[in-house]
């Protein structure tokens, strides 16, 4: 591939991927895992091995030590207010062949949409408040993800209390 191609639409996506990209979708970087497949890293997301795009506004922590890329992704799990409650999804460990440029991109990627997080302790827990860019809405959006065994009512009732002074509703 050409330099001015690569710097006009990114990287080549790798042999055999068989996700589905969207338009505007670009290939950023990708690895080798340890089975063979790819983790393909473009502007929407991660494409994992198993298939499936994690888009970068539902991935809750990424780390990379010892060659094993580990995402912890969220579900949305509904609403409080104007707030989108979240819950973590079991960890996915990739071990990289030839990481590349995939963990600096990732991690980029990642932080790159939190505009502020804030940890509140709260009975039987705590919860993560962070503000973040999610494409396709206005603005920022705010994201609650509370531990397990945190009281989901407060939660829900604080969720929708910090959305709302957002907003600047009284």
């Amino acid at each position: 591939m050409s330099l001015w191609r690569r710097l006009l639409h990114g990287v080549e996506l790798p042999a055999g991927f068989t996700g589905k990209l969207d338009p505007d979708e670009r290939v950023l970087a990708s690895a080798e895992a340890s089975g063979g497949e790819h983790v393909v890293v473009t502007s929407s997301g991660i494409w994992l091995p198993e298939g499936g795009r994690l888009d970068w506004h539902l991935i809750s922590k990424a780390t990379w030590a010892g060659g094993v890329l580990t995402v912890v992704a969220a579900v949305e799990h509904g609403t409080a207010g104007d707030a989108v409650l979240l819950a973590d999804q079991r960890p996915r460990r990739l071990t990289l062949v030839n990481p590349r440029r995939v963990p600096e991109i990732v991690h980029e990627r990642v932080t790159g949409s939190i505009r502020s997080r804030h940890y509140r302790d709260l009975p039987g827990g705590g919860a993560w408040f962070v503000q973040r860019k999610v494409p396709g809405r206005d603005g920022v959006v705010l994201q609650v993800r509370a531990d397990p065994g945190t009281d989901e009512a407060t939660v829900q009732r604080l969720a929708a209390e910090v959305a709302r002074r957002m907003t600047g509703e009284p």
